[in-house]
């Protein structure tokens, strides 16, 4: 890999604070019949911390997974998303939390929330780790947001360029 390293944005201590006040935010809207819905693979490290944090507020939540491309290894949203795996739990009549990793175009959360609320779902929230500047309105507005992030290309907790770095540890920007 020809990159350099990441300059560290935001380190892990933070964002290990930063996910708590989340879960303190959310846990008041949902309860154990809520489904936390992770959108592959990036929100994978904060679903999973997310769901742990809420755990420890007294809300155990279940879990289930979308997996969504719009970037493919490229740096820059191809305009579409591509649904890669489809739930596997049903939704009916339950509180669905989408949990993705970084807010920027808004494609994949639409695009999420919609295939929720198609499989039924009662209520639709919505939740990202970081949420980017966008010039443009997006279609849809993140429910719950831990950090607002800089207009930057953001590495690691989840982030990648092309498949590396997504295991960082902090939040890093490689510009």
């Amino acid at each position: 890999m020809t990159e350099s390293r990441p300059t560290v944005l935001l380190p892990e201590a933070e964002i290990a604070a930063r996910v708590e006040a989340l879960a303190r935010a959310i846990a008041p809207h949902v309860d154990d019949q809520t489904v936390a819905v992770c959108l592959l693979t990036g929100g994978l490290w904060f679903c999973a911390d997310l769901t742990r944090a809420l755990s420890r507020l007294g809300r155990n939540i279940g879990f289930d997974a979308l997996w969504l491309a719009s970037y493919g290894d490229a740096r820059a949203s191809l305009g579409r998303c591509e649904v890669r795996a489809d739930l596997q739990r049903p939704l009916a009549g339950r509180t669905a939390l989408v949990v993705d990793d970084v807010f920027d175009t808004g494609l994949s959360l639409s695009e999420a929330a919609r295939l929720v609320r198609d499989a039924g779902a009662g209520k639709v929230l919505t939740s990202v780790f970081a949420r980017k500047p966008w010039p443009t309105r997006r279609a849809i507005a993140p429910d719950f947001v831990a950090w607002e992030a800089p207009a930057r290309f953001l590495v690691g907790y989840g982030m990648d360029a092309a498949g590396a770095y997504r295991g960082l540890p902090y939040i890093g920007a490689l510009d």
